[in-house]
């Protein structure tokens, strides 16, 4: 039993890390784009409507061209990895929904995936965007 209630602190800890991510995360898209690359790994890929930018030059040169941006999150989940799927190192798989107008642009729905992995320094554990999948959802919209 004793396994039950350390996988529930593991997932309570990793969904507490994801909605702090999330908060800078879209906070950080909308009013300091420029410093978004930061929140990725050196190697990360993303993932935007079908076409893939990754490493963290062509992450700061797509964000550099994308239009201003209000995101609205109205649904997050998260849950942890297993470990034998990451070679043991903490990862969190983070899902959201919402809506987001980018200026000149109609307002859309998007679906947005992420896999935070735990980076530890000797003060704290920083969490970092290994992977990214962001999509608009235009079919739900009329």
């Amino acid at each position: 039993m004793a396994m039950a209630v350390d996988f529930k602190t593991y997932v309570d800890q990793a969904c507490r890390a994801a909605e702090e991510f999330v908060n800078i995360y879209y906070e950080t898209m909308d009013k300091r784009r420029r410093a978004l690359p930061r929140l990725y790994l050196d190697k990360a890929t993303l993932i935007w409507n079908g076409n893939v930018v990754t490493g963290l030059e062509a992450l700061a040169n797509f964000f550099d061209v994308l239009p201003s941006s209000e995101f609205q999150v109205n649904m997050l989940d998260c849950q942890p990895v297993h470990e034998q799927a990451t070679q043991a190192q903490t990862t969190v798989l983070v899902v959201t929904s919402g809506t987001v107008k980018f200026d000149g642009n109609r307002q859309h729905f998007f679906n947005q995936n992420f896999l935070l992995t735990a980076q530890s320094t000797p003060n704290n554990t920083v969490w970092k965007i290994a992977s990214d999948c962001f999509r608009f959802q235009d079919w739900a919209s009329s």
